[in-house]
């Protein structure tokens, strides 16, 4: 990744942060990806506390989170476990990576099931 790209998505970052803000009532997931990896955390910023997390590095996931799939994986499993802890709502940070490819996938997979946001 050149320093550009860094720059310009540190930049797009700080940005979507001075505006999104996670809530007891409706906390915030944030994405990271990595070229191998993908991860997602449900986040109070309030209390300072993640509420919960799941990744492709993780040790019972089957498969790679470099690709699509991977993250309509990791999507579902943050999905079921927001649902179990009874959270219907979050506000979704992209954390400055464009909506499309493995974010647009993993965001249409919390989707379906059953997460608002």
């Amino acid at each position: 990744m050149s320093v550009k790209k860094e720059t310009a998505r540190a930049r797009r970052k700080l940005r979507i942060r001075k505006k999104v803000h996670g809530t007891s009532e409706r906390p915030r997931l944030t994405i990271f990806k990595s070229l191998k990896h993908i991860y997602a955390q449900v986040i109070d910023d309030i209390s300072g506390k993640t509420l919960l997390s799941a990744s492709s590095a993780s040790k019972g996931f089957a498969g790679s989170g470099g690709n699509v799939e991977g993250a309509k994986k990791v999507g579902a499993i943050v999905g079921d476990r927001a649902l179990e802890k009874g959270i219907k709502k979050v506000v979704f940070d992209r954390n400055g990576y464009p909506y499309h490819g493995r974010v647009k996938a993993l965001a249409d997979t919390l989707r379906e099931k059953g997460l608002d946001f």
